[in-house]
């Protein structure tokens, strides 16, 4: 259920566009710029398998804003001619969203996402799943992300992960 003001989900609607965005344009530093300026910002990839047997073991953990930086120079300095590339296709559907505190929103968010290596041109389904998110939304300006985990329903996906989900 979605328990905010209208006003505060078109500001995530517009921070789900800017991310899913950034990904599927391979612009890793917008994908950066999408989280908030704040040292505890984290993005963890991690399979529902994995949640529902309380283990921490994630696919992607970046665990700090230090770590989002990171992630950002590996795939755009460090791995960049490394493997074989691919385009993403993200499709969200916003399913909840509830006040936090002042400024934070909790929210869940479906997702999908086809990927299409440039080796073949075929497209498949690389995963499905659902965003778990803490949202930053302040009084003016942009909402970012505090925290996101993208929980994949997929257990084994059909490739490498390079770019975060």
């Amino acid at each position: 259920m979605i328990n905010i003001d209208p006003t505060i989900r078109d500001l995530i609607e517009r921070l789900q566009i800017q991310y899913c965005t950034a990904l599927d344009n391979k612009n890793m530093q917008s994908w950066y710029n999408a989280f908030a300026e704040d040292e505890n910002a984290s993005y963890t990839c991690i399979t529902k398998e994995s949640v529902e047997n309380d283990l921490s073991l994630a696919m992607m953990l970046d665990d700090c804003q230090a770590r989002l930086k990171d992630r950002v120079t590996m795939v755009d300095d460090i791995w960049a001619g490394t493997f074989q590339d691919y385009r993403t296709r993200h499709f969200t559907q916003l399913v909840a969203a509830d006040k936090n505190k002042d400024d934070l929103v909790d929210a869940r968010t479906n997702f999908q996402v086809l990927y299409t290596p440039d080796e073949t041109g075929i497209t498949e389904v690389l995963t499905v799943g659902v965003y778990e998110d803490r949202i930053v939304v302040p009084k003016s300006g942009d909402a970012k992300f505090l925290t996101r985990k993208a929980v994949l329903d997929t257990n084994v996906l059909p490739r490498y992960l390079v770019y975060p989900i």
